[in-house]
């Protein structure tokens, strides 16, 4: 049935494509079936008259535009989503434990968190460090931070993903850096950096520098990665933190596209043609509990993306108009109460962010709403994604939930809700103007007193939390990060000044960072000319700071 319904396309152009891409993406095993023998179709579609079909003008077929229903024709029978485990703290020893860890149970892919102070671009021997250092994430101040976090790790066959902004330039100069030390090739590493500095503005705050420097560093990024690392995704915009924030559903992929279109622009103005760089841009989305709510909004925000890249933006090559995005479930859902309802929320949006087509996925821990996790909670996070992908059921046919009544409703809602807000951020001027206006603190503001009023009346019940109360209990094996911890890295960081070249040889190098900065050359060359150098994540920012100053928010 399926296979006549891909002959009825809309055209024949399209099932030849489609024929011609299921050849190189083969499926996992050629017959799927259920637990009682019944052959599962590929994918599901309406019979009848495709090629006049309101349905198929919407939906169509995975792998095709508007990718409603997926980005690749074949979607999870032929590849599960990327297993990425978001892990850091300590120092560079302590996660690079961590990430072998998550390796050898399965992880296939690294998701690196950094500390506050290497997210804002401090050294942990400064004073602004103090009481943070290795706290929410690791502490990496040089090059040999990043030789340590990365020993044994292959970086041409390991895809890392990296959440930095203000920073994402020096640390992907180190991540380069450290590829070169283990003489792979620039082109082959793989991997994101969130690099996504407008989303600091409105929700998040981990930022530096303002947000007109701090966009030219990212059109750099864009430019100097199309030469030199083309595998590497140049940019995650993130509504992650937005809905983490209190925004609603609708909201997230507004806000989030909104702010891709700010950095399109600013790519396009600063030169670069749009297919050169838009089939590296990658998405990084939230997982709430309403499990059907979040599937539809993946499935809107794709078709959004998908037709403002051909429509406004007049993408030429299909990969340009693809919304790829990794998904993590809701930390904000997490609630210290009864610790072990946290794995049933998160299994909950785990499936909900399959469902709704992710390309990468990381799974919260049940106790981090207490603290860090540990490798024990770390590891059943973990095996839910694995639950979900070989014993659900669930991937073994594309777009399960599409034609449901219910989905089709909510997709086509969230989609008219979301491109309502769209217009009136790019009314006001778009993303920048809309932040400098306060538009989208105070949207969010508003939708999270909402919500949590929603909760404080008891119209919106929270297991554990103001229904089916019981009395606290004690918390075990909770994860402490040692204090003795931050003085070793500052005794590093500090070491490394002392042992690398000549003073003379590393002023000159920052004089060239801000000679660059106040001119219009490409940034990238001499951020990793200095971290090559051994200079310090610090030194760097601070370097860019005299020329630029500081962003501080009203």
């Amino acid at each position: 049935m399926a296979n006549d319904s891909l002959k009825q396309g809309k055209n024949k152009w399209e099932a030849d494509i489609l024929s011609k891409t299921l050849a190189k993406r083969p499926e996992r095993k050629k017959v799927f079936t259920t637990d009682g023998e019944y052959e599962i179709e590929r994918v599901y579609s309406p019979e009848g008259d495709l090629e006049h079909s309101e349905y198929m003008n919407q939906l169509g077929f995975p792998g095709m535009y508007p990718f409603t229903r997926g980005v690749q024709p074949t979607m999870y029978r032929g590849k599960f989503w990327t297993m990425r485990q978001y892990a850091g703290f300590g120092t560079a020893e302590d996660s690079n434990k961590r990430y072998k860890y998550l390796l050898s149970q399965g992880t296939t892919g690294l998701s690196v968190a950094f500390d506050l102070p290497t997210q804002i671009g401090y050294d942990s021997d400064h004073h602004l460090a103090s009481g943070e250092v290795g706290k929410v994430g690791v502490a990496i101040d040089s090059l040999a931070d990043m030789e340590v976090l990365l020993e044994g790790i292959p970086l041409d066959k390991i895809s890392t993903s990296m959440t930095i902004n203000s920073t994402a330039a020096i640390l992907l100069a180190m991540y380069t850096a450290m590829a070169g030390k283990q003489n792979v090739p620039k082109n082959k590493i793989n991997g994101t950096i969130q690099n996504d500095i407008l989303k600091e503005y409105i929700a998040r705050g981990t930022y530096r520098f303002p947000p007109k420097p701090s966009m030219r560093l990212i059109t750099d990024i864009f430019a100097w990665c199309q030469e030199n690392t083309p595998s590497f995704n140049t940019i995650s915009i993130s509504g992650y933190h937005i809905r983490e924030a209190g925004s609603t559903a609708e909201q997230e992929i507004a806000f989030t596209l909104a702010n891709a279109r700010a950095y399109i622009e600013a790519a396009l103005s600063a030169g670069l043609e749009i297919d050169s760089f838009a089939p590296r841009l990658a998405f990084f989305f939230n997982s709430h509990s309403n499990l059907f709510e979040e599937a539809a909004k993946f499935r809107a925000a794709r078709r959004i993306y998908a037709r403002m890249m051909k429509e406004t933006f007049k993408a030429k090559n299909p990969l340009s108009t693809k919304l790829r995005f990794h998904t993590q479930t809701a930390g904000s859902t997490l609630t210290a109460q009864q610790i072990d309802n946290n794995v049933v929320r998160t299994t909950i949006e785990a499936l909900a962010a399959v469902l709704g087509g992710t390309q990468s996925l990381h799974t919260n821990s049940r106790d981090e709403a207490l603290a860090l996790p540990t490798e024990a909670s770390v590891k059943l996070a973990l095996r839910t994604q694995q639950v979900i992908a070989y014993e659900a059921g669930v991937t073994e046919t594309i777009d399960p939930l599409a034609g449901s009544y219910y989905v089709e409703k909510l997709t086509d809602e969230i989609e008219g809700k979301a491109l309502e807000i769209m217009e009136t951020v790019q009314d006001m001027g778009g993303s920048v103007a809309a932040i400098e206006n306060q538009y989208f603190q105070t949207e969010i503001a508003r939708a999270a007193y909402r919500y949590e009023m929603e909760i404080e009346n008891g119209n919106k019940v929270i297991v554990g939390v103001n229904k089916f109360i019981e009395e606290s209990s004690h918390h075990e094996d909770l994860l402490k990060v040692d204090p003795e911890e931050e003085k070793q890295q500052i005794a590093r960081v500090q070491e490394v000044k002392r042992t690398r070249r000549q003073a003379d040889f590393v002023q000159r190098t920052l004089d060239n960072i801000k000679e660059t900065a106040r001119g219009e050359k490409n940034l990238m060359p001499v951020i990793l000319d200095a971290v090559e150098g051994y200079m310090t994540l610090g030194e760097i920012c601070m370097a860019l700071e005299e020329v630029w100053g500081t962003y501080k928010s009203i």
